[in-house]
């Protein structure tokens, strides 16, 4: 139980993350974006950005921010969660988010605030705040991904045979063998393919390969290839990924490293599981080179996601411990 949003009454709310908004805005080029905030409105400003790209925002996100001493922005990308139209990716590059990001800030009327990302979301993180460093008070990612072809190349090639050859051997077999040699290009083109007997199977085999590389302890280390051709709902971040990830994130070679020197200056957190497979801490340690006053914070026994054993709990400290550092109002 914490104060409600209005520091002068007595009443306290029952769900200190139940949100104080949300709307739905309206940010150009058909697009309806899911937007909520949490917390105290006069608390240090934060936004939260979600990963995929293609997912959205969960509940638990809201839980990262302590409501007594945030004011939380969080929202559904375009095309993603409860954002409307679903799913659609015509006008959808990493520009488009950073401008939408703009509008965000605008509409709550905040001048500075907290940019806090994972994995795609740190991706968008680093994007937002070299094109705006003036509008960002402290950076907190988690697993840092530089939105580069050569990291997801890597990942579900080298370092899927390295880790998990069975795995990799079932991820090759969802191809033709005249598509073998280059299956992150295959899988990409299949994915985007119109027809769902080409995307359906496709999708569902590069989400199924994603989750194990992105668990420590992976729940499922095969493919069922059996169930590739089952009518079922198909998961929405392969559709995304491969729209963003075919146009190189929509960003020139190297771009968030080259351009590292603009955030000096801006305080920054990076947690970094030791075991990451999509995001090794090799990534996290070349950003913080390039980024002056930023600190890299590694956490044993974890890899990739926010769920790992102790992860989420270094990403809330982050964010507390850059909240240390930020007026309470900017």
């Amino acid at each position: 139980m914490v104060p409600d949003a209005d520091a002068a009454s007595s009443v306290r709310r029952a769900d200190p993350f139940a949100p104080l908004t949300s709307d739905m805005l309206d940010v150009g080029d058909g697009f309806e974006l899911y937007v909520e905030s949490v917390g105290c409105p006069n608390g240090i400003p934060a936004i939260y950005l979600h990963g995929g790209p293609g997912s959205g925002c969960q509940p638990d996100h809201r839980r990262l921010f302590d409501p007594e001493r945030m004011h939380a922005v969080l929202f559904d990308q375009r095309g993603c969660g409860r954002s409307r139209p679903k799913g659609s990716r015509q006008n959808n590059t990493t520009a488009h988010l950073i401008a939408d990001m703009e509008k965000i800030r605008e509409k709550f009327g905040i001048s500075r605030w907290m940019v806090v990302g994972g994995s795609w979301g740190a991706t968008l993180a680093l994007a937002y705040a070299q094109a705006h460093p003036e509008r960002v008070s402290g950076i907190a990612l988690r697993a840092t991904f530089l939105g580069t072809q050569a990291e997801v190349e890597t990942a579900f090639t080298s370092r899927l045979a390295q880790f998990y050859p069975a795995l990799h051997e079932d991820f090759l077999s969802v191809l033709p063998p005249e598509e073998r040699a280059r299956p992150v290009e295959a899988y990409y083109r299949r994915i985007l393919d119109p027809d769902p007997a080409v995307h359906g199977p496709a999708s569902r085999a590069w989400h199924d390969t994603e989750r194990a590389l992105s668990e420590h302890k992976a729940a499922k280390t095969r493919i069922d290839l059996a169930s590739l051709n089952v009518w079922r709902t198909l998961p929405a971040t392969p559709f995304m990924e491969a729209h963003y990830f075919v146009n190189n994130s929509f960003m020139s070679d190297d771009q968030l490293l080259r351009n590292a020197g603009k955030l000096a200056g801006i305080p920054g957190i990076i947690v970094q599981g030791r075991y990451d497979l999509l995001c090794p801490p090799e990534t996290s340690a070349r950003l913080a080179k390039a980024w002056p006053g930023s600190e890299v914070r590694i956490v044993e026994e974890a890899g990739h996601s926010l769920y790992d054993a102790g992860v989420r709990d270094a990403v809330m400290k982050s964010i507390a411990d850059l909240a240390s550092r930020i007026p309470r109002r900017i």
